[in-house]
């Protein structure tokens, strides 16, 4: 029975450890992706769209490779 309560308990702290962790959707990971390269200055407020950001982002990699 000890056994059974420890994989329980294990499995909630696993749980609740992968929702505290996740990383978030990729609409708000983008958003904030967005937001940081127009504070930098890297691009201007609604001036790009977010493929268009993705195609430079990949764009300035591969030359670097």
């Amino acid at each position: 029975m000890k056994l059974l309560y420890a994989f329980l308990g294990g499995a909630i702290v696993g749980t609740a450890a992968a929702l505290l962790f996740a990383p978030e959707k990729g609409a708000d990971l983008r958003e904030q992706i967005r937001q940081i390269l127009v504070k930098k200055g890297i691009i201007k407020e609604g001036n790009v769209q977010e493929e268009e950001i993705v195609d430079q982002i990949v764009a300035e990699i591969e030359a670097k490779k």
